[in-house]
Parts: C-alpha cells; structure tokens; sequence
C-alpha cells in the first residue's frame, strides 16, 4: 500500500482570474481538472466552487453538489470540500455542506486569524471582472472567524454524517484548540492535521516553523497524520520536508499558481506530477485513494450523499 496522501486544492478563494488563465473556475473545469489529477497521482481533490459566469467564489450547494457528482462519476478521488464559508455566514450555514452532502472529508478550520491578500492588488495590471479587486483590497479588514462555539458546531454535524475533518492548523495556538475539543469529547481521534503555512495573518513558512509546529502537535495531541500546503514558492520545499518527516503533501492552484520561478502551472496535474516525481526520489510510495481511504479511516464513496 502506498503510504504518502498526495492532494491536489484545484481552485480555493484566493487566487483570483485575473492571476491566471489557468484557474479553473466552472463545474466543468474543476470535475476535469480532478480526473487529470487522479491520472497523475492524486488520492485526494480539495474542492471550492466558483461562480462559473466570472469565477467569484460561491457557496451554492446546487454548484457543489454538481462539482462533487461529477468528481464522483468519473473517478475514486476522496473529495474534500471547503467549509470556509463566507464571514457573513453562521456555521451552522458554512457546514451546510457536509450536512447535506455528507462527503467522506471536509476541511475543519482549526482557529481565528487575519487572513490578508491585500498585498497582491498592486502586482496585477488589470483585471478581468469588477469583484476582483474590491475582494482582494477587502481582506485588509478581514478576519477569518473559527471560534470554540463554530469548531463544536462543525464537530457536532461532521460526527453525525460520519465525515473526516482535515484539520487546517494555521498557526501554533490553534493546536490547542484542537486539544481543547478533544477534551470535551467534540473532536475524536484518531485525527488528520493540515498545517497551512504561509499565509499573512498565520505563521510564516520556513523548515523551523514546520518543525515546530510538528513537534508541538506531537506533544499535545498524540499521534495523528499530517499533511502540510504552503503558500507560493514555499508549496515544494515545504511538502517535500513534510514528506520526509514521514507525512503528506498538498499542491494545486489554490496555494500556488506556478510550477517553477516564473513559470506558470497549465493545471493543478502538473503540480501532482511533480509532488509524485519528488515522493520518488524519495523512496516513497504515493497512495491511492483507497489507500488514502484506509489511511485516514473514511467511510467510503458509497455513503456520501452526491
């Protein structure tokens, strides 16, 4: 069995059209990009929805259930779908989709922080909709809410479907919160961490903070598995350290528009393929979704609700 997760992030919030022209933005795009992504190593998709008239982030359930339906039909991917939600949203409203569709895994926002991409407006020269910029220079004043009542909310609805959490961790206090709902009995073990490094608001990516940041968990979490994505020019380097301390690794466009300096990835696979040649040299053997599946102890493709 192959032991290391590669996953593929297809097209996230934060990068915006007008960044590239290979983002993918429809149900169509994201259900092809999966199939490729599978093709070249990938056990697992995280998935966001877009708007597909102008790419603008969208918490439709009709447009999910269309992306997840479509992933499903045409291959054995895991599908992990986002519960960011909107800040306008209550969890009960951002968890809506796992309540309803009821997939095998859903991201679990681990904590609070400013989630700032303000900074990228000035390195863009024109835009291609309206909703671009505005969206960008707004994340100044933006704070990504994940209290204690949000986390129990999401736990509450994620047990009862029977759908995995994958624990994004953005920074070394939200271990703690996550020690803090186990100990009330709402999260259970055994658990999946995602760190998220990289991110302005949430702890830099850099070899030493990862290791800390491992290390920590160890200490007050236990056991557990790990897959690490980082932002930018960090998304290789960091899954690669990952990899090597025995963990997982996520690519795709949602972290990461490029393949190399200066040169812009063609689609979330040519990061996979990547990710898949660097576990290689290695020595590592990726997983396949049902691998994956063993690995993280999800229910299986046949009790989701798409």
């Amino acid at each position: 069995m192959g032991n290391t997760i590669i996953t593929a992030a297809l097209t996230g919030n934060i990068h915006v059209p007008s960044m590239s022209p290979y983002l993918p933005l429809t149900p169509r795009q994201l259900i092809d990009e999966a199939v490729r992504c599978e093709q070249a190593g990938a056990a697992v998709v995280h998935v966001h929805a877009r708007n597909p008239a102008d790419g603008k982030p969208t918490t439709d359930l009709n447009i999910y259930r269309e992306i997840l339906s479509g992933i499903k039909s045409a291959t054995n991917l895991v599908v992990s779908p986002t519960t960011g939600g909107t800040a306008a949203m209550t969890p009960q409203e951002r968890i809506r989709v796992v309540r309803e569709l009821k997939p095998e895994m859903a991201t679990f926002n681990a904590g609070s922080l400013n989630f700032a991409l303000y900074p990228v407006v000035s390195k863009i020269p024109e835009f291609k909709h309206p909703w671009e910029k505005e969206f960008l220079e707004s994340t100044e004043g933006f704070i990504f809410p994940n209290t204690f009542t949000s986390l129990k909310v999401f736990c509450e609805t994620m047990n009862a479907v029977q759908t995995k959490p994958e624990l994004e961790v953005y920074d070394v206090g939200q271990i703690t919160n996550l020690a803090q709902i186990i100990t009330e009995g709402f999260l259970k073990k055994p658990i999946y961490l995602q760190f998220v490094l990289g991110i302005l608001g949430g702890i830099p990516a850099n070899p030493d903070n990862l290791l800390f940041l491992t290390n920590t968990a160890r200490k007050v979490l236990g056991e557990f598995e790990l897959s690490v994505c980082a932002a930018g020019r960090h998304q290789f380097p960091m899954g690669v350290i990952n990899m090597i301390q025995g963990g997982h690794m996520r690519v795709g466009l949602e972290d990461n528009l490029y393949i190399s300096k200066g040169q812009l990835a063609k689609s979330n696979a040519e990061q996979v393929e990547k990710a898949v040649r660097l576990a290689r040299e290695l020595g590592l053997e990726t997983a396949s979704p049902d691998d994956a599946r063993q690995i993280l102890g999800l229910k299986g493709p046949d009790k989701v609700n798409y």
